[in-house]
């Protein structure tokens, strides 16, 4: 029914996020080697979605940032 009438459970959008997450990792031009960075980052995400949704939602949120290509968490050798 919520399919129905356009109303979807947290679950289910989660679900949905994930899945056009996965689609664009996908779709990406990159290395091996950052393409499994990249790819591991969001395996991570969706183990934490299996024990809490609200916290696998706001690191979906950084990470669609990331890939949106305004976000991103520096890496070791990018702190000043």
């Amino acid at each position: 029914m919520a399919a129905e009438d356009g109303l979807t459970s947290p679950e289910e959008e989660l679900a949905r996020r994930l899945r056009d997450a996965q689609r664009r990792v996908r779709d990406l031009p990159l290395t091996g080697e950052e393409r499994e960075r990249v790819a591991r980052r969001l395996l991570a995400i969706c183990d934490a979605a299996k024990r809490d949704i609200p916290h696998a939602t706001t690191r979906l949120e950084g990470f669609i940032a990331f890939l949106d290509g305004e976000f991103d968490t520096p890496s070791s050798g990018e702190f000043t």
